[in-house]
């Protein structure tokens, strides 16, 4: 199957998801002065179902545009928490906060609460999970859809380099991180935290329990491995940070990601753009991630100016 047969084929997979023609908006409801950055929080029309809110930051020195990097907040079972993440980080990130390391970096950073998170919790994870499943649509779908819509967004900014975006997350935002870059191409440089799970083995190791409901499409195995949807990045660059003593990401499925991402990125000729980490500790950002990802950030979107 070709690389855009796969793409579209997996957003099938995904559900029914709203119209991709439709118009996108944004709201300015507040713009604040933090250290080292300017932080705008946004209301945003993606999918015409239900306004997302959001926090955009950028550096208050220098001029824009900037490189952006979207970043996807975690689970961790805070449904209180959400795109609060980016400012504040969590008890298992390193600080300071995501927001602080990238705009000091030189980065525009965009956050959004996922559905059922902070500002868009109002129904559980369950209960949307259900819902969806009865009108043929994912969870998974909807949120992926809505980050898809948020670069339409973000690339209609003034302040905003639309030719050098890339992805960041934690855990749940791991996930997010290299399925929007399989999903869409405009997503240049990829950074994982805690996110890669192989699903076959995370089957045989008995770990379906260890995350949650969001993450399951319906069908989706019939069709695609992961390492299959994880290909769909190749010869973009991506770093994929995992603590080898995380149950959620079992490290025989590290390591058989691993082997055959060598394999694909070798074979388009950019090896040196593949780098899995793999450090102490469990389900958390070790100190040693936090020291690796901003200067693969530096390295591969800040310095490729066009």
């Amino acid at each position: 199957m070709r690389v855009e047969e796969s793409r579209s084929k997996l957003w099938e997979l995904l559900g029914d998801l709203p119209a991709a023609e439709r118009a996108v908006s944004a709201r300015l409801l507040k713009r604040e002065t933090f250290d080292g950055y300017e932080l705008e929080t946004l209301l945003l029309d993606l999918n015409g179902l239900e306004l997302v809110p959001a926090y955009f930051a950028k550096p208050r020195e220098g001029e824009g545009p900037y490189p952006l990097v979207v970043f996807n907040h975690s689970h961790g079972g805070n449904y209180g928490n959400g795109r609060k993440e980016l400012i504040r980080s969590s008890g298992y990130l390193q600080e300071p906060s995501f927001a602080k390391v990238l705009t000091d970096l030189g980065c525009a950073v965009c956050s959004i609460d996922m559905w059922a998170f902070n500002e868009r919790s109002g129904k559980s994870e369950g209960e949307l999970v259900k819902e969806m499943l009865w009108n043929g649509r994912s969870l998974w779908g909807m949120m992926l859809y809505d980050h898809h819509r948020l670069i339409d967004y973000l690339c209609t900014r003034e302040d905003v380099d639309a030719s050098r975006i890339g992805t960041i997350g934690m855990s749940m935002g791991g996930l997010m991180a290299w399925w929007l870059a399989a999903l869409d191409e405009r997503v240049g440089v990829v950074v994982d935290l805690c996110g890669q799970v192989d699903a076959e083995t995370l089957i045989a190791k008995r770990g379906l329990e260890h995350h949650g409901f969001y993450f399951y499409v319906p069908g989706l195995l019939k069709h695609f491995t992961t390492l299959e949807i994880q290909k769909l990045i190749a010869p973009r660059p991506r770093l994929s940070l995992v603590g080898r003593n995380d149950r959620l990401c079992p490290i025989e499925g590290v390591q058989l990601l691993d082997r055959g991402l060598r394999e694909a990125y070798a074979a388009v000729g950019r090896p040196d753009h593949w780098q899995t980490v793999i450090t102490g500790g469990g389900h958390m950002e070790t100190a040693e991630m936090r020291a690796a990802w901003p200067e693969f950030i530096k390295r591969h979107l800040v310095r490729t100016a066009p």
